[in-house]
């Protein structure tokens, strides 16, 4: 008795020493020594306990303002300890909530965590969760060791070790998993019963963060204390580690599962496979199935998939072909994904006729392809140029109840535009504004680049307009094609005004884009404006190359003396750097100016 009141009046006593005030019982146990109770008649209880037993008829506003000055926080929590009328928990719970609300009065921590012991012994969790997450509010993150103790301190006639079970969700839902995580270890160092309800609830918001590492930590740490192992928990976290492309800490998990006592099942191998596969190692993944077969645990159509996907990657497509094969002799039935990844290994190895026989295998198994599955085929067979059979398949694909999207049309039309059928990509692009499908940079690029390669660059520059207001960012080489379009016209200017255009937006145009343009200049004979240019680009830092300086030397040899011609046609290759360029120019500009005396006279 005499420990409880000190402990009262000193509540920096350390959890060393509160281990000694407690047992490690179950919640239905006392592990505490009740303090001495006031008087049950105490009229100031009385008198509050009337006012609640009667707040149906004549509301608290009325019945008990007057008494708020006289009344403090040790009143509340000797109503809720001692309850001299046996009030329900909902009424005393309506009470605490209305004297917390009233201007002026400030109810203590231990009140709260009275009223929290008070409802977690009457099985009212969720209402104590709430109550608790206000303190929880109030009290913020790095918390948990302060409440805790005002938990384990707080005196009174209804204590529930459940109270650390809502304190620890208290946390983890307010987002302070740190705290959550010291309240289980202060539970376990006072020598209570861990509380397991909450810990899975705090692995489950692990789970669903992006930390895989402190999600396993914890789930190691309460394994330690005898929290049931679950097979699903282990492949969850194998999964989450796979897609960080950390296979090693999967492994390790992996390698757990038996020591906890359980046995890896065909979820557990797949996922492992999965994970060496998407990390380049099909070795490990074909050794975890042997290893598989070994224990008898068969595989499915999920590990034959995975392991065909990353022979694909590789170009491995006989080995591909193979475990197909052995995967249809076993009875299983590949699914759409087995199927497609078939099709697009072969396709990406221009293999399309073979990918065909898949597609109708496909069909014959009564396999429904998919989207993917008639892009995958659609984009191979314009890669080989037979647009028209990848047009018929569009037209299948139709009548078959599906919808070509983005990624058809705009294969369809990169498939024209580069077959030079610019009449017909146009012609898609039709068709995807009549189905409101928008253009994307893939789309606008191949238009862009066929209607240059037509001549075709005012419409070309029309459609750069519509990409810039459909808030796509053309790159150099659109632009570039757009300024060749204009300078192989003779309209230099607009292609001068387009690299400003690019500067003003932030891009930095590279040296194909002036070499372009100054092709253009010395074309038009605007020597003294391809030099400016020239300048200008060295002065950005962008560093010429041989093309440049040769571009620049025909534009010479095209506007200048014509007995110097051959020399300057001499001095083309050569010409790889900035002095050798304004040297030789420089000497040939001398000449110029000696010799034009003699052709006036």
């Amino acid at each position: 008795m005499t420990c409880l009141k000190t402990t009262r009046l000193h509540q920096s006593l350390t959890l060393l020493r509160l281990r000694s005030s407690f047992s490690a019982t179950s919640s239905t146990t006392p592990w505490y020594s009740a303090p001495s109770p006031p008087h049950q008649d105490s009229p100031v209880l009385l008198t509050i306990s009337e006012a609640i037993k009667n707040s149906s008829t004549k509301p608290l506003d009325s019945s008990l303002k007057k008494f708020i000055p006289s009344l403090t926080a040790r009143h509340v929590i000797d109503l809720i300890n001692l309850n001299p009328l046996s009030l329900d928990p909902p009424s005393i719970l309506s009470f605490f909530k209305w004297i917390a609300s009233q201007t002026g009065f400030r109810l203590s921590i231990q009140s709260y965590c009275t009223m929290a012991h008070f409802l977690c012994a009457h099985k009212m969790l969720s209402e104590a969760e709430t109550l608790l997450r206000f303190v929880v509010s109030r009290k913020g993150k790095d918390s948990a060791s302060s409440v805790f103790e005002s938990i384990t301190n707080s005196r009174g006639s209804h204590r529930s070790t459940l109270v650390f079970n809502t304190l620890m969700n208290a946390y983890a839902d307010s987002g302070f998993i740190s705290d959550a995580i010291q309240c289980f270890r202060l539970v376990k160092k006072i020598g209570l019963r861990v509380p397991f309800l909450s810990c899975g609830h705090l692995l489950n918001r692990l789970m669903q963060s992006n930390s895989p590492a402190a999600a396993w930590a914890f789930y190691s740490e309460i394994l330690d204390y005898g929290y049931p192992p679950n097979l699903y928990n282990f492949n969850n976290l194998m999964h989450k580690f796979c897609k960080e492309g950390k296979i090693k800490e999967a492994q390790l998990i992996f390698d757990e599962i038996p020591k906890r006592g359980l046995l890896p099942k065909v979820v557990s191998f797949n996922t492992l496979i999965n994970g060496y596969c998407k990390a380049g190692n099909l070795e490990e993944g074909f050794r975890l199935k042997k290893i598989m077969e070994e224990r008898e645990i068969f595989s499915d159509v999920y590990t034959y998939s995975v392991l065909i996907n990353g022979l694909c990657k590789e170009s491995r497509l006989e080995d591909a072909n193979q475990l197909f094969g052995e995967m249809c002799i076993r009875g299983l039935i590949p699914n759409d994904v087995t199927f497609t990844t078939m099709i697009n290994g072969h396709c990406k190895k221009g293999k399309v006729n073979e990918a065909i026989e898949f597609f109708y295998q496909m069909l014959k198994k009564n396999v429904k392809p998919d989207l993917v599955t008639y892009n995958t085929l659609i984009n191979g067979l314009c890669k080989i140029g037979d647009l028209r059979e990848a047009r018929k398949l569009v037209d299948e694909m139709i009548k078959r109840g599906l919808s070509p999207d983005k990624i058809t049309y705009t294969t369809i039309i990169d498939g024209f535009c580069k077959e030079g059928n610019l009449e017909s990509a146009l012609g898609i692009r039709e068709e995807m504004i009549k189905d409101k499908i928008e253009l994307d940079d893939v789309a606008f690029t191949a238009l862009i680049s066929g209607l240059c390669r037509e001549g075709r660059v005012v419409d070309a520059e029309r459609m750069l307009r519509e990409m810039l207001r459909a808030n796509m960012k053309p790159d150099d080489a659109i632009y570039t094609m757009i300024i060749d379009g204009f300078c192989k016209r003779g309209d230099v200017k607009i292609g001068f005004d387009l690299l400003k255009e690019m500067q003003s937006n932030g891009y930095v145009p590279n040296v194909v884009t002036y070499n372009v343009l100054l092709n253009g200049f010395c074309k038009k004979g605007q020597m003294k404006n391809a030099n400016v240019l020239l300048d200008a680009m060295l002065n950005l830092g962008v560093v010429p190359d041989d093309i440049t300086y040769n571009i620049l030397l025909e534009g010479h040899c095209k506007n200048g003396n014509r007995e110097d011609f051959d020399k300057l046609r001499s001095e083309k290759g050569v010409v790889l750097d900035y002095a050798s360029y304004t040297s030789l120019v420089g000497e040939f500009g001398k000449r110029a100016r000696s010799d034009r005396p003699k052709r006036l006279f």
